[in-house]
């Protein structure tokens, strides 16, 4: 069942009690199914100015019986940052080019500044959150990726227990993406594969890319609500799924290997989340095995 809101002449919504009811009976399926599994939404560095909406749904998420766990970037909070500080971004194949004196600006910058303000902005909204980076407890355990990229990682292993244990506890687990080096070297990593690691570590449920775009497209520009993973390599091979849509259609497909179902979403939407999860339509793209 679709719901079809009905409007008055100026577009508002009319106060219909049979349409409340139409609601609540579509979304407590959903919500049901939802009881006690594990979801992991990717927030993006770019959708970081639009979080009090999409943490009030994660927390409600998390009020409704989910287990919610939230990994983050914070690519413009970091170029910010570098700018300020003087310090010159390079970039090689899409990926930063890290090196010490970046480093410490990256772990400043998604450790001190953007994780705490995730779990602060949880924390007023009523969950209890705690935040975590993949080098507390050895959860992302990680090599060098490219010498010519300096610090920058790529996933070995995961161990999941110390995020397990938070959720077991109550709490909504944060996640800056680093990781440790076989040495002990910090690591910067793209924010993607780790929450894609991590989704599978887990046995999440669910994994949600929330994005700038609306979801993946046919070639006239309308939404796809749900294809499997052979139909979105096909569209990829087709060049429907292009540019840069298609490294975010690759990480959806890779997470694919782990987690039943990936979901693309455009974080910019109000209350997109509860959209997405909690009713027939959806608001964005479903990807599954």
């Amino acid at each position: 069942m679709t719901i079809a809101f009905e409007r008055t002449p100026d577009g508002e919504i009319i106060n219909d009690q049979h349409l409340i009811a139409r609601v609540l009976s579509e979304a407590i399926n959903y919500i049901n199914y939802l009881k006690g599994k594990i979801l992991v939404f990717k927030l993006g560095g770019s959708m970081l100015e639009h979080q009090q909406e999409v943490l009030q749904d994660i927390v409600w998420l998390h009020q409704l019986g989910a287990l919610p766990v939230l990994v983050h970037g914070g690519g413009p909070y970091i170029n910010d940052w570098l700018t300020k500080l003087s310090i010159p971004t390079r970039f090689q194949d899409g990926m930063r080019v890290t090196d010490a004196e970046t480093l410490e600006v990256v772990r400043m910058v998604l450790r001190g500044q953007v994780n705490q303000r995730l779990v602060l902005m949880l924390s007023q909204l009523g969950a209890n959150a705690v935040g975590l980076c993949g080098t507390d407890g050895n959860m992302v355990q990680a090599r060098m990726l490219d010498e010519r990229l300096g610090f920058v990682g790529e996933v070995e292993s995961i161990d999941s227990s110390s995020v397990h244990t938070l959720l077991e506890q109550g709490f909504i687990p944060v996640i800056a993406p680093l990781g440790q080096g076989p040495d002990g070297t910090c690591l910067n990593i793209n924010a993607d594969l780790v929450a894609a690691h991590l989704a599978g570590a887990l046995n999440a449920e669910k994994l949600i890319f929330l994005s700038n775009v609306v979801g993946i497209c046919r070639a006239d520009g309308t939404l796809i609500s749900e294809l499997s993973d052979a139909e979105a390599r096909r569209l990829i091979d087709e060049g429907v799924i292009s540019g840069g849509m298609i490294p975010k259609v690759s990480a959806c497909l890779d997470a694919l290997a782990a987690v039943p179902r990936v979901h693309i979403v455009d974080g910019r939407e109000p209350h997109v989340l509860l959209r997405e999860l909690c009713t027939d339509q959806g608001a964005g793209t479903m990807i599954i095995r």
